[in-house]
């Protein structure tokens, strides 16, 4: 079977933001490109990207990640000056776009980025709608975790 022509559903993962579904109860997910240099594309190829302290802003009616760092590679960023925590653009629909400022100007939610994966050629972002957790719900999820855990652990030797 040609490779162009299996079906492959999982999505080459370039990084992952673990610390926001411990941080924040995500809502609902969106998926957005971003604008990119050159040279920042190379950067993520080789995988020199954190998305760890990002966060997604609104100014005049266009989205924005902040936060996100992407070193620059030595041999591809030798003509042009790199800042590697720049604001990017979101590349959303207007209507996903509409829902996302009426959600954070009226419902005070956050918008925070979980994952960036590779779609065919393009880079994607994942971004939810979330709200931050206080420090028991921190532990309550801890404790389910926990708990799950175990009872696959017990269910697993029962067998």
């Amino acid at each position: 079977m040609n490779a162009k022509n299996s079906k492959n559903t999982t999505k080459p993962t370039i990084a992952l933001n673990k610390k926001a579904r411990h941080e924040y109860h995500l809502q609902n997910k969106i998926e957005a490109g971003m604008e990119l240099q050159g040279w920042e594309v190379k950067s993520i190829r080789s995988g020199k990207i954190n998305i760890t302290e990002s966060f997604v802003t609104i100014d005049k009616g266009e989205a924005y990640v902040l936060g996100t760092t992407i070193q620059p590679l030595n041999q591809a960023s030798t003509h042009v000056v790199c800042d590697p925590t720049r604001k990017r653009k979101l590349l959303i629909k207007r209507s996903e776009l509409d829902k996302l400022i009426g959600s954070v100007e009226r419902q005070g939610y956050s918008i925070i980025p979980t994952a960036m994966y590779w779609s065919k050629n393009w880079v994607k972002l994942e971004i939810y709608l979330a709200k931050g957790k206080q420090e028991h719900d921190k532990r309550d999820s801890i404790k389910d975790r926990d708990w799950a855990r175990d009872k696959e652990r017990m269910m697993k030797h029962k067998v």
